[in-house]
């Protein structure tokens, strides 16, 4: 089993709560979201991988053995068009567990954007997984680099 690290410090919450329908009905895969500290903060790889996609808002890293690992920092944060996040990691990257990934501050998110509304409450899913493919999640408050669960 591979241990999938907390990206940043938060509160845990149950994949079914997180606030947008296609994560919380776990169309995207198994995992949980994470409703993070309201401050500057680096958002860390929580696996070792190669990153196959990056972009400001959300990116996603496939382990050694090709699953890939989704860390969407906030819902609806699309709208914003990169303001607010600075990328350190390009897609095609090699980056080992914790290695910084994107900064931001989720107290400064705007309340809508788009006509959308914005939630800080980070998603990190196990793409096209079900939910058995997760085990030991966590509880409560984790620190950035923490085990969040196993896959």
């Amino acid at each position: 089993m591979t241990e999938v690290l907390a990206p940043c410090p938060g509160t845990v919450l149950p994949l079914e709560q997180i606030p947008d329908p296609v994560f919380a009905g776990a169309m995207v895969g198994a995992g949980v979201g994470l409703t993070p500290d309201a401050e500057p903060t680096t958002v860390r790889a929580p696996i070792t991988g190669r990153v196959v996609k990056a972009h400001p808002h959300a990116f996603v890293i496939a382990g050694e053995d090709g699953v890939g690992v989704l860390v969407h920092l906030g819902i609806n944060t699309v709208a914003l068009d990169g303001a607010g996040f600075t990328v350190h990691a390009a897609t095609g990257d090699s980056v080992q567990v914790g290695d910084p990934m994107v900064d931001w501050d989720p107290s400064t998110l705007p309340e809508e954007a788009g006509g959308k509304e914005i939630s800080p409450v980070v998603p990190v899913i196990v793409l096209d997984a079900p939910a058995e493919a997760i085990s030991g999640a966590a509880d409560g408050r984790v620190a950035g680099g923490e085990t969040l669960f196993r896959r």
